[in-house]
């Protein structure tokens, strides 16, 4: 198996934005204020089946939907459990995907895809994807315009934003 990160933030493609739509809905927090897809992991799989040469494979967006979630008061306390909960959290990652990534020795930070200011859990396994540092500075840049009603995130994006 081999898996592969392409990283955006790109707008959302017209399927992802109505199933963001649907989720706010189903969550009672309307209206969707805009839909940041921040990742596609790929996966590619080649072995054996039935003794002949097979390959299969997928992909998964990762996609944060900006619904009207009202801020946190405790967003201190939630940034703590994070921070005390960081080295565990990577441990138990890396047991499932391998190391956690690192540029230069220093680990990449982890990015919670649900943000904390809204009320994203800080140690979901689910709501943590690990990204490299400049990554993750163009990600936080793009959570408050996500927010803000009628900017950039609230409009459709490509199918597929990249080529690979």
């Amino acid at each position: 198996m081999q898996t592969t990160i392409y990283y955006g933030p790109w707008l959302c493609n017209a399927a992802l934005l109505a199933r963001c739509a649907r989720r706010c809905v189903a969550e009672g927090h309307v209206p969707l204020l805009g839909c940041i897809w921040l990742a596609d992991i790929k996966g590619d799989w080649q072995g054996r089946f039935m003794a002949l040469p097979a390959a299969a494979g997928g992909r998964l967006a990762v996609t944060h939907c900006c619904c009207d979630y009202p801020t946190v008061t405790d967003l201190q306390r939630r940034r703590s459990t994070w921070n005390n909960a960081r080295p565990g959290f990577r441990e138990t990652w890396g047991r499932e995907f391998g190391a956690w990534p690192q540029s230069g020795g220093r680990n990449w930070p982890g990015h919670h895809i649900f943000d904390l200011l809204h009320g994203g859990h800080p140690t979901a396994p689910a709501n943590v994807l690990p990204v490299p540092q400049l990554v993750h500075d163009v990600f936080n840049g793009a959570y408050p315009a996500c927010y803000s009603r009628g900017g950039r995130w609230s409009a459709a994006g490509p199918d597929r934003p990249y080529v690979d």
